[in-house]
């Protein structure tokens, strides 16, 4: 077995969350625990844990990695020609993505922290990065709206494109081919966008 000198902790954590991913998209989360991973990189469970708390550490560090493969692959749409499309192409990479490395999208939305322990403010920050891209399409569509209409609209829009992606990682969607599910999103973006009214055309949420 590896000694812990012969590593540096920046390597050590590398090698840990590669095998853990390794792991996690061979067998699923199920099977992802810190002796698994230990054994992979040839450590004990005690180094192991000089580098993480514990394991929701862990999750949440792959959770992270997670985050910004999704925003790189993201950014592959920001020279779309209208916010429009841009919004479009972000949902077909998210669907594309969550389809990829479908394991590792289900320990991101599945795992739960352990009773006391909340997720850490840097990986809450990665996921404000993420809605950070929605809503500036969206206020650009409609600068009227406040900033907090265009985040209740940003994550409203992308909890259906979320649930849409859930539901045909899981094949559930019982509808259409294997382009089904990028119709779907299309269909609703284009809807929402469609049918979107301004916040001064109502008054206490009734439309005029």
């Amino acid at each position: 077995m590896a000694r812990r000198s012969d590593h540096s902790r920046e390597e050590l954590q590398e090698m840990a969350l590669t095998a853990a991913e390794t792991l996690l998209d061979e067998q699923g989360g199920a099977a992802l625990s810190t002796r698994k991973v230990a054994a992979a990189i040839g450590y004990s469970v005690g180094a192991l844990y000089l580098i993480f708390k514990n394991l929701d550490d862990l999750c949440w560090q792959i959770n992270a990695r997670t985050l910004r493969g999704l925003m790189n692959a993201l950014d592959q749409q920001v020279d779309a020609p209208t916010p429009r499309a841009r919004l479009k192409g972000y949902a077909s990479a998210y669907l594309s993505y969550a389809q990829q490395w479908s394991h590792r999208w289900a320990l991101l939305f599945d795992h739960s922290a352990s009773e006391g322990d909340e997720a850490p403010e840097w990986l809450q920050a990665t996921i404000a990065e993420l809605f950070t891209r929605i809503e500036a399409d969206l206020a650009e569509l409609h600068p009227e709206e406040t900033p907090e209409d265009i985040t209740l609209a940003a994550r409203t829009l992308w909890s259906s494109v979320h649930g849409i992606t859930q539901l045909k990682l899981r094949d559930k969607l019982f509808f259409g081919g294997e382009s089904a599910a990028q119709q779907m999103t299309d269909s609703l973006i284009d809807r929402y966008l469609d049918g979107w009214t301004p916040s001064d055309a109502s008054v206490g949420g009734v439309t005029k």
